[in-house]
C-alpha cells in the first residue's frame, strides 16, 4: 500500500512538473489613435473601423480561448487636441468610454486629445464603483506637481503578470493648461524597473500617447525594462514592430478605429522575445529581391555601356548580401525556455459583422452618411 501511495504521489509531482513546465500564452488587443471615432469610415471601396465592429471582433477573440488583455494606447476620446463644444463630440467620446468599459479595457494611456474638455470631464467620465478602466500617466503633474493619474497598473492572465505603464507628451497640453507633462522616457522607465524589483511583473508594456520618434527613444533607453511600447499620437497607422536595441518592440496601435492590433505573448522563461511574425516579412522582402536581382542581370546582359554595367554590378552584390541575411531570417525558431510574440493586425472591414444592437446606437449618433473620417 505504501509503495502504491509512493508511485501516486510521483505521478502527481511528475503531472505538476509539465503542467508548470507549459509556456505561459495571453493575447494582448491593443487600441490606440480612436480619435472619438465611433462609426465605420465613409471609404467608398470598403468602410472600416467602428464601435460595432470592434466588439464583434473582441467578442470572437476571447471566444478563441486564450487569456485576452485588451489596452488602449491613447488618443481615444476626441478629433481634436482642443475643446469643441458640439453637443455630438461629447456624446461620441462618452459612448467610447462606455464600450470600453464593456468590452472590458484593462488601461488607457491618458493622450493629448482624451484631455481636449479638461481634466474635470475625463476624471468625472471615468470614475464610478463599476468603472474599472484605469487611465494611466507617469508623467503628467498639475501645478502643485501632483500627479492625477497612476503611473501603472499591473494585470494578470495566463499566468502572467503584465505591467502597464502609461505615458502623455512632454510640456503644455492644449484642453488642460494646468497639467504639464514631464519628460515622458525618464518616467516611464523609471517605472518600468519599479515594477520589475518590487512587482515582479513578467512583461513590461508602455503605453505612449508620444510622437512615434518619442517612443522609439524610449526603447533605445529602456534596455530590458520594457519589452513591448505601444504608441498612438499622430494617428500613424500600422506598423510591423521595429526591434529597438536588443529587448524593446515599438509598434503603432492603429488609426481611428480601423484596426485592432493583436499581439500573442508565449513566455517559458527569461530574455528578449523573439517576433514570428519576422519571418514571413523576411520571405516576402526575399521575393523582392530575387525578382531585382533578375532584373538586374537582364539589364547587364543587354548592355555594353561599361560604366553602366559597373553600376549594375555592385547593385547585384548588394542584393546577393541582401538575400543572404534574409535567408537567415526566414526561418524563425523559439529559443529553448524563452519566449515569442507574434504581431497582427485585424481591420474592421465588411468581413467583420456588426454588433446589431451598438451598431443601432452608433447610427443615433451618427448616420452613416455623416461618417468622413
Amino acid at each position: 500500500m505504501k509503495a502504491r501511495f509512493t508511485w501516486m504521489l510521483c505521478v502527481v509531482l511528475l503531472m505538476s512538473v509539465e503542467v508548470s513546465a507549459a509556456p505561459r500564452r495571453l493575447v494582448l488587443l491593443l487600441t490606440g489613435d480612436n480619435q472619438g471615432e465611433i462609426a465605420p469610415c465613409g471609404c467608398k471601396a470598403e468602410p472600416q473601423g467602428g464601435l460595432a465592429r470592434r466588439k464583434t471582433a473582441v467578442d470572437a477573440e476571447r471566444a478563441r480561448g486564450l487569456p485576452v488583455v485588451l489596452l488602449d494606447a491613447g488618443n481615444a476620446l476626441f478629433r481634436k487636441p482642443v475643446r469643441q463644444d458640439e453637443p455630438l463630440v461629447q456624446q461620441r467620446a462618452e459612448l467610447v468610454l462606455e464600450q470600453m468599459e464593456v468590452l472590458g479595457t484593462a488601461a488607457m494611456a491618458v493622450g493629448e486629445r482624451d484631455l481636449s474638455h479638461g481634466l474635470t470631464w475625463l476624471q468625472k467620465a471615468t470614475r464610478g464603483p463599476k468603472k474599472k478602466l484605469k487611465l494611466l500617466s507617469a508623467n503628467l503633474v498639475d501645478k502643485a506637481g501632483k500627479a492625477p493619474f497612476a503611473a501603472s497598473t499591473v494585470v494578470e492572465a495566463g499566468g502572467l503578470k503584465v505591467g502597464v505603464v502609461g505615458v502623455s507628451p512632454e510640456g503644455a497640453l492644449a484642453g488642460e493648461p494646468g497639467l504639464k507633462g514631464r519628460p515622458p522616457k525618464e518616467a516611464a522607465l523609471a517605472e518600468a524597473r519599479r515594477l520589475r524589483q518590487t512587482r515582479k511583473v513578467d512583461v513590461v508594456v508602455v503605453l505612449a500617447a508620444v510622437p512615434y520618434q518619442e517612443a522609439v527613444k524610449l526603447a533605445l533607453l529602456a534596455g530590458d525594462a520594457v519589452d513591448f511600447v505601444v504608441q498612438s499620437h499622430e494617428n500613424k497607422g500600422i506598423g510591423i514592430g521595429e526591434l529597438v536595441g536588443s529587448h524593446t518592440a515599438v509598434f503603432p496601435a492603429g488609426e481611428l478605429g480601423r484596426q485592432l492590433t493583436r499581439l500573442e505573448l508565449s513566455v517559458d522563461g527569461p530574455g528578449p522575445s523573439v517576433d514570428l511574425g519576422s519571418a514571413s516579412r523576411a520571405r516576402q522582402q526575399l521575393l523582392v529581391v530575387e525578382g531585382n536581382l533578375l532584373k538586374a542581370h537582364e539589364r547587364v546582359a543587354s548592355t555594353r555601356d561599361e560604366a553602366t554595367r559597373a553600376d549594375l554590378g555592385r547593385t547585384i552584390v548588394e542584393l546577393e548580401g541582401r538575400m543572404r541575411q534574409l535567408e537567415t531570417e526566414v526561418e524563425v525558431k523559439p529559443p529553448s525556455g524563452g519566449r515569442v510574440h507574434q504581431l497582427s493586425y485585424l481591420t474592421l472591414g465588411l468581413a467583420v459583422p456588426d454588433d446589431p444592437a451598438l451598431k443601432q446606437r452608433v447610427e443615433q449618433l451618427e448616420p452613416p452618411a455623416t461618417a468622413a473620417h
